[in-house]
């Protein structure tokens, strides 16, 4: 079985930038920095043949390639305790438009659809019982958070592997998107 996901890396520098915010929470388990990413669509367990439909599949896929910027904080989820710190990015339109056109592939392909409406963001930390004050004081010293622009011209599916240390994240195959 293959645990998946299809998701957007950040340049090593926008990354740095990400990860000097990562400290200063009890009870956060940040993200390593080389799996800092921005998800596009969790796909879940598949066998070795839906795997190889996915993979080929998202080949065909066609999308413009865009500029985004990490900008804006918050967490998951909104009206109870925080369990997920994150950074959201800016604009979400073209995004959104390629995770749909991701979604759509798969769901043709027989996968579920996504319950959950899509919320692009980097996941910083996972938190367990992280005081609400500490959380707070966090998103207000940081709220004006923003890196440059970066460009996105590839988006990739990856294999996620759950070990004692964490998941394990593998690019199984990269995808570009189409210049101007």
């Amino acid at each position: 079985m293959y645990r998946l996901f299809t998701a957007i890396d950040l340049p090593e520098e926008i990354a740095g930038q990400v990860r000097e915010l990562c400290h200063g929470v009890p009870g956060a388990r940040w993200v390593r920095p080389e799996q800092l990413h921005l998800t596009l669509r969790f796909i879940g367990e598949v066998d070795g043949g839906v795997f190889r439909d996915i993979r080929e599949e998202l080949a065909g896929l066609s999308s413009p390639a865009f500029s985004l910027r990490v900008k804006g904080l918050g967490f998951f989820p909104p009206r109870k305790a925080p369990r997920v710190l994150w950074a959201g990015v800016e604009p979400g339109e073209e995004v959104s438009v390629l995770r749909n056109r991701i979604e759509s592939l798969l769901v043709r392909l027989g996968l579920p659809p996504e319950g959950r409406k899509y919320a692009p963001h980097i996941t910083l930390a996972r938190l367990q019982e992280a005081p609400l004050v500490r959380v707070t004081r966090f998103l207000a010293g940081n709220a004006l958070f923003a890196t440059e622009a970066f460009p996105v011209e590839a988006f990739h599916l990856y294999s996620s592997e759950l070990t004692a240390k964490g998941a394990l994240h593998v690019i199984e195959a990269s995808y570009p998107l189409q210049r101007g």
